[in-house]
C-alpha cells in the first residue's frame, strides 16, 4: 500500500515561514506500529528546503507532488487549518481512487467534507481506526463505487 503524507506547510502564513512538521514523523511512527508494509512516502521530506526553492524548481516539485498524490493507495492529510495545496492533493488522491484520511479540527469545510473518507479529531483517532481493522472495507467500499 502506497501512503502519501499530505498535510499543511506554509498555509496562509504571508512570510516565508512553515508550519511546525512533527506531526510527520508521528503519523509515520503510527504507520510503522499497525501497517508496517506501507510505504509511506512524505514529499515534505524529500523536500524540507522548498520554501526557499525558485520558482522553476518549486513547480517541479509541485507537479511531482500532485503525480504522487495521484498515484496514492491512501492519503493522510494533516489539516489543523486549510491548506491549499493539501486540497490539490486530496482532490487528486481522491479522484483516482485513493482512500482520504483526514486529521482537523475543520469539520465544516467544504473541501474537507467533500475530499476525506473519514475525518478524525486528532492523531489518536486515526490510531484507533487503524486498529479496528475497518481500512480494509473502506477501500473495498470506495473501489466498489468507482467501478459503478
Amino acid at each position: 500500500m502506497r501512503v502519501f503524507l499530505a498535510g499543511i506547510i506554509q498555509g496562509s502564513m504571508a512570510e516565508p515561514k512553515i508550519h511546525d512538521q512533527d506531526w510527520r514523523d508521528a503519523v509515520k511512527k503510527v504507520f510503522a506500529r499497525h501497517l508496517p508494509s506501507a510505504e509511506v512516502y512524505c514529499h515534505y521530506t524529500q523536500h524540507p528546503r522548498s520554501i526557499t526553492y525558485d520558482l522553476a524548481r518549486l513547480k517541479g516539485v509541485l507537479a511531482e507532488g500532485h503525480r504522487r498524490a495521484s498515484e496514492c493507495d491512501l492519503l493522510v492529510a494533516y489539516l489543523p487549518e486549510a491548506s491549499m495545496g493539501t486540497a490539490i492533493e486530496m482532490y487528486l488522491a481522491g479522484s483516482h481512487g485513493a482512500v482520504v484520511l483526514t486529521i482537523s479540527p475543520l469539520t465544516a469545510n467544504w473541501v474537507i467534507c467533500a475530499h476525506s473518507d473519514r475525518i478524525f479529531p486528532n492523531l489518536e483517532a486515526l490510531e484507533a481506526f487503524l486498529l479496528s481493522g475497518q481500512l480494509p472495507a473502506l477501500q473495498a467500499q470506495k473501489a466498489a463505487l468507482r467501478k459503478h
